[in-house]
């Protein structure tokens, strides 16, 4: 078989329909780079590891640029990762797939790719995703789950820990400043939290009996389809902190929840042992979390 001619006959046939095509880039790439992938495989096998020096050197001639060595290593890494059981998005670009197969797992793999798609992650979004070890900080219990797709709860895409962006490096932090360092970056913090939170506003005003209190945090989760309670304490978690939040829950599920809403969830953060850990206060589970201030 010549290996070259059809590697060149893919590409220059992926040339073409970018140009005429161009809704379908992302999926010609990566179908073209795939079958490219397979056949620099193949042909190392037959020739040797330096065919790809070789094949390089005659495409950069007749076609171009964009297909140095790098580059044909890259596509056959990608038809590697796949082949062992990688997904393929073709809502993803190349660019995105050359970040991904630079992960030393499958799982990885897999992961970053689904919270790309779901989260419509820029290639820049990803590589910060990649950089933070969002994987690398979910519990065994869900990177079990998204092996076998099990069903997923609220919490299961919660990091530890969360990772809370202090620019300023502040040392002495007060319930007021965790709030005002955490509203700074309030999409990263929402990301570090899970998959569909939304942010709806800080010090949210409700009415118990005669008194006004204010919830640190009112979120809701799109996935869940639930709000959320989040309750700042720069002390260890007390007896009567789960007592406030719970009577914020229920004013929450009482005035806010429509019917076919779940139950609000409670998140407290607090201070333990020298460290800051989120604790989950819904359906009799309590779930901790470590956050570092970043």
């Amino acid at each position: 078989m010549d290996y070259y001619k059809k590697i060149k006959e893919e590409l220059i046939n992926n040339e073409v329909n970018r140009k005429v095509k161009n809704y379908s880039i992302n999926r010609s790439d990566l179908t073209t780079y795939y079958n490219v992938g397979k056949m620099l495989a193949q042909a190392g096998k037959h020739y040797g590891d330096g065919i790809i020096k070789e094949y390089s050197k005659r495409l950069t001639k007749e076609l171009g640029k964009g297909y140095g060595i790098s580059n044909l290593k890259r596509m056959r890494k990608f038809y590697y990762v796949i082949e062992k059981g990688a997904t393929v998005w073709h809502q993803l670009s190349w660019s995105h797939y050359k970040l991904l197969i630079s992960l030393d797992s499958i799982e990885k793999i897999n992961y970053y790719s689904m919270i790309s798609i779901e989260n419509l992650y820029s290639v820049r979004e990803l590589q910060l995703s990649i950089k933070n070890k969002e994987y690398e900080r979910l519990s065994e219990t869900t990177k079990r789950k998204l092996i076998t797709d099990g069903e997923r709860k609220a919490d299961d895409l919660v990091k530890n820990p969360i990772l809370i962006k202090n620019k300023n490096s502040i040392t002495k932090v007060s319930e007021k400043v965790l709030q005002k360092l955490i509203l700074e970056n309030i999409p990263s913090f929402l990301d570090e939290l899970g998959i569909g939170f939304t942010f709806i506003r800080n010090e949210y005003k409700i009415k118990i009996g005669n008194t006004y209190n204010y919830i640190d945090l009112l979120l809701f989760n799109i996935e869940f389809n639930c709000y959320v309670v989040v309750e700042l304490k720069i002390t260890e978690l007390k007896k009567e902190h789960i007592g406030q939040i719970e009577v914020y829950m229920n004013y929450i599920d009482n005035n806010l929840r429509k019917i076919n809403q779940d139950k609000t969830i409670g998140i407290i953060l607090t201070k333990k042992d020298n460290k800051y850990i989120i604790e989950y206060c819904s359906d009799k589970r309590i779930i901790s979390r470590e956050y570092e201030l970043v």
